[in-house]
């Protein structure tokens, strides 16, 4: 069994030209990554498919457990091509989007635009944010086909830049035809999550769990929030989800960045208290695309994340198309674990939900409460889909979670969760009794546990159920490395 890392927070890189060469890819796997972004909305699917591959072989190369995560593109809404590949853009100005398939090539003038319903979406008075927010435009009339604009700013537009309306407010769908032809795909790959961009609702998120229990596939949703929206409706949002990720590029251009710290942290909260899991990205050690070392701005905003309390933090263009993908990952690693040194896990269980419906939710309420108040080394955990691993670590806490489960699927979606270290157990023909034996003494010869040490140990009195978690021991570990009981509930 590989020695694991102590960091808490888990890190998700993003994998593209950079990452191909063999040697890199599992350097950065080495470095830390527990999961890998494979962005659907750029290149071709065939490729996305290689990495995939290669990603699973690697792992298995070097006993790690590392998810899938698929990212669909959505409806992101760009403008088309320029004849010259880029205008310079002049305060003041009339610039026209043109909503039309057979839009001429783009000049200082005009350009078109690919989703034809935009002139039904916008009105005079309307500020489109182009390039994340680096082009400003002014609707000044909608004629016809033809949306009038005025330039607010100095400024160069290039290809296929992308478009949001200030504040929100544009129709269309977050399941694109495309988006579900990839879905099929990326069901084939057996990835673990599937990223719904730019959802507006719970419905976007059960329309998508139903295209990809369609093509079998039962990989985590994970519901990006990057719409405002999706913010008026972000309970019902992280209900319909498995995971939520704070994306904040396009976020922060429809709300305002002054806006974004305090709503990363509200998502975050939510996110942890509706029992879901929580990644934040976007930009967080943007400068290292061309630098080895991070700014001290970056810094402060990675480890912010983690004293939020996320569960992952995430690499993009830095670790995809980045000059230096390995220190990337190096140096989230290493901020994620100075800031978990000054996380306090204070978890207020009077605020904890109540009238739960599920026993495996109320023994890991029960077990997290126990770990804090007397005193444990560990919390070890038997768990056939996750899930009881996934109720254990919504309650922040300085006790690590050791999850055994023989479902490889299982083990990957726990690679994202904070606090919680997959481990490959079968315990199948075993009593719980037999199965906490075993479990620990695989954690006292990897050096994890010593004798001596106290732990909670959670399992099912039949095992090999899903959803079947129903009791706690508190165990002590003897001099020959197996655990005593010291008490059950």
């Amino acid at each position: 069994m590989t020695q694991p890392h102590h960091r808490r927070t888990r890190i998700v890189a993003t994998l593209g030209p950079a990452t191909d060469p063999p040697e890199v890819l599992e350097a950065v796997l080495r470095a830390g990554v527990d999961v890998v972004r494979l962005n659907f909305s750029h290149g071709d699917p065939s490729a996305q498919v290689a990495r995939g591959e290669a990603v699973r072989a690697m792992a298995a190369k070097i006993g790690r457990e590392v998810g899938i995560l698929a990212d669909l593109p959505g409806p992101k809404i760009r403008v088309e091509t320029f004849a010259a590949g880029k205008v310079q853009l002049k305060a003041g100005n009339r610039f026209d989007l043109v909503a039309s398939l057979d839009a001429p090539p783009g000049d200082e003038t005009q350009v078109g635009v690919s989703y034809l319903e935009l002139t039904g979406d916008v009105k005079p008075g309307d500020v489109l944010l182009l390039d994340d927010g680096i082009v400003q435009l002014q609707v000044d009339a909608v004629q016809g086909e033809r949306i009038v604009t005025t330039v607010l700013n100095d400024c160069v537009l290039s290809n296929r830049k992308g478009l949001n309306k200030q504040g929100g407010g544009l129709s269309l769908g977050a399941i694109t035809e495309k988006d579900r032809e990839l879905i099929a795909i990326a069901a084939g790959m057996e990835v673990d999550f599937i990223a719904v961009s730019f959802c507006r609702n719970a419905e976007d998120m059960h329309e998508a769990r139903r295209v990809a229990k369609a093509h079998g596939s039962n990989a985590a949703l994970v519901s990006k929030i990057e719409r405002a929206e999706a913010i008026e409706n972000l309970a019902e949002i992280v209900d319909a989800s498995d995971v939520v990720m704070v994306a904040r590029g396009d976020l922060g251009v429809e709300i305002g960045d002054a806006e974004l710290p305090g709503l990363q942290k509200k998502i975050i909260r939510e996110a942890v208290a509706r029992e879901k899991v929580v990644i934040t990205a976007t930009q967080m050690l943007q400068s290292m695309v061309d630098s080895p070392i991070p700014t001290r701005a970056e810094v402060l905003d990675v480890a912010n994340a983690v004293i939020d309390g996320t569960d992952a933090v995430m690499l993009s263009q830095e670790s995809a198309a980045g000059s230096w993908p390995v220190k990337a990952v190096e140096a989230m690693a290493r901020i994620c674990v100075g800031a978990e040194k000054q996380f306090v896990a204070d978890t207020d269980f009077e605020q904890a939900r109540r009238g739960l419906e599920r026993a495996d939710q109320a023994i890991a309420m029960a077990t997290m409460f126990l770990s804090e108040h007397i005193g444990v080394r560990g919390v070890v955990a038997m768990t056939e889909s996750g899930g009881t691993a996934r109720f254990l670590s919504r309650f922040r806490s300085a006790v690590p979670i050791y999850a055994f489960s023989r479902h490889a699927p299982a083990r990957r979606k726990m690679a994202l969760m904070r606090d919680v270290f997959p481990m490959d157990y079968d315990s199948r023909g075993q009593t719980p009794r037999e199965a906490a034996r075993g479990s620990i003494r695989m954690l006292v010869e990897a050096g994890w546990l010593e004798p001596g040490d106290r732990v909670v140990f959670t399992s099912g009195e039949h095992m090999e159920t899903r959803g079947a978690t129903n009791t706690l021991r508190l165990l002590e570990i003897g001099v020959d490395g197996r655990a005593e009981g010291l008490g059950e509930l």
